[in-house]
């Protein structure tokens, strides 16, 4: 579907979006099927409003199953044992101090399927993320971030 770049996943990472994808592919499928065939029980489909918003309802069910399959396809499970901790990787855990206001953050980077901001998990395509990757302890980095540009300091790496 697009290009061949593998996908890092956590194992549950992985299980998660397999169990999404069985969702869609049934019960989500059917839900769409059973609104079309009401909509097109109503009667005169070419002023049929509920008909048109069902189908592109399918179209955009189709599209989700399609990406979801394409990610599930290419995914590669990560095994944190075997993630350095020298170095910021997918999977690391890093500490990082802002040196504008001396504000200590820590992140776990991951996959962008796997980021939840809330619970500290960034992705590793996000600007913070791709900024970290590959830096060490003591490295200090500029990101662009929508605010601005801000300047951090890698205090920690850990695994996990």
């Amino acid at each position: 579907m697009s290009d061949e770049k593998p996908t890092y996943l956590t194992k549950e990472g992985l299980q998660k979006l397999t169990e999404e994808l069985h969702f869609l592919r049934t019960k989500g499928r059917a839900r769409v099927a059973q609104a079309i065939a009401e909509a097109r029980a109503q009667g005169d489909l070419s002023e049929n409003a509920e008909y048109d918003a069902a189908k592109d309802e399918q179209g955009h069910l189709e599209a989700k199953i399609a990406k979801l399959a394409d990610t599930v396809s290419k995914a590669r499970i990560v095994d944190e044992s075997q993630i350095d901790s020298s170095k910021a990787y997918i999977l690391s855990t890093v500490r990082v101090k802002n040196t504008s206001n001396d504000m200590e953050q820590t992140y776990k980077l991951v996959s962008a399927q796997e980021a939840d901001f809330a619970t500290g998990k960034i992705s590793i395509k996000s600007p913070i993320g791709e900024g970290l990757l590959g830096k060490s302890v003591g490295d200090q980095i500029e990101i662009s971030v929508p605010a601005g540009k801000v300047t951090l300091e890698v205090l920690e790496i850990s695994r996990g």
